[in-house]
């Protein structure tokens, strides 16, 4: 009987392991081919077999998707103003779902649950459907073609309010009662307390801000009509667009978007991992 469990164990565990294998592969190979092929000319990326390693290296595929097919270097700056609007929203949203966050866990007023209930529905409308008011906004205010006009919309989320709000649900109350008597203010008391202990809750929104933003192609579309204010997903549209684009060059853009995303993650990913706590509060 133990020897027949040991065996289900095993095969348990190789199975298992086979299925994290696969995962793994699912995610890795695309990122793989994506980087070799950036160092391709366009002819060894098409041919088959294909050589996962270059036979010809042709670094000139990354100046060509800096400078693009009409030389103008126009993807440097779609990459500031990827980077100025991303960090932005992504440090804005860190702090004010924290303010919110920090109110409603642990300030009671009437009418607190039925605030987080109204701000949790908004996670059920779809970007779509508030697009178009949003962009007529816009356009009235005369924030077409500005830095203003691609933030502003974004500046907080409800999947951020709740993401702080279910952390510091489970931050001491005693050690905020203690401060109070202490006389420290409650600006002070967030500043000092609250936010500078809730490092993986924020460290989990501003990754995953600054992503969600990093690849959003359809708002800077419709609100940045000047190729100087584009962002990256923007320049990738018409840079695969044009008639003059290689393979190679397609995939050198793509490894250039990628990075700041992958600096961003393992810069922070000791908070990110340890965000886990996020979710255990809320199934407590």
């Amino acid at each position: 009987m133990r020897r027949g469990i040991r065996i289900l164990d095993r095969v348990g565990g190789v199975a298992g392991a086979a299925l994290v294998a696969a995962a793994c592969a699912v995610v890795i190979v695309p990122l793989v081919f994506m980087l070799g092929s950036s160092f391709m000319p366009a002819m060894d990326i098409m041919q088959m077999p294909y050589r996962w390693i270059p036979e010809t290296w042709k670094p000139a595929n990354y100046l060509r998707a800096l400078a693009g097919n009409d030389g103008q270097w126009m993807y440097l700056r779609n990459i500031l103003n990827s980077v100025i609007v991303s960090t932005t929203i992504a440090v804005t949203t860190v702090v004010l779902s924290s303010m919110v966050g920090y109110g409603l866990a642990k300030f009671r007023f009437r009418g607190r649950n039925a605030v987080f209930m109204a701000i949790m529905g908004t996670m059920m409308i779809p970007f779509e459907t508030v697009m178009i008011p949003l962009y007529l906004i816009i356009v009235k205010a005369g924030l077409q073609n500005s830095y203003a006009g691609l933030i502003l919309p974004f500046l907080m989320n409800a999947f951020g309010v709740f993401i702080m709000r279910q952390y510091l649900v489970t931050f001491p109350d005693e050690m905020l009662d203690a401060a109070r008597i202490d006389g420290c203010s409650e600006p002070r008391i967030f500043r000092d307390m609250v936010f500078r202990n809730s490092g993986p809750a924020a460290a989990t929104l501003a990754i995953l801000s600054f992503r969600q933003q990093w690849d959003n192609l359809l708002w800077p579309l419709l609100v940045a009509q000047e190729e100087k204010m584009k962002t990256i997903p923007a320049y990738i549209v018409k840079f695969t667009a044009e008639k003059h684009a290689d393979e190679g060059a397609m995939m050198a853009v793509a490894v250039i978007a990628s990075l700041p995303v992958f600096v961003l993650f393992f810069t922070l990913s000791k908070y990110f991992l340890g965000g886990s706590a996020v979710y255990q509060a809320g199934k407590e």
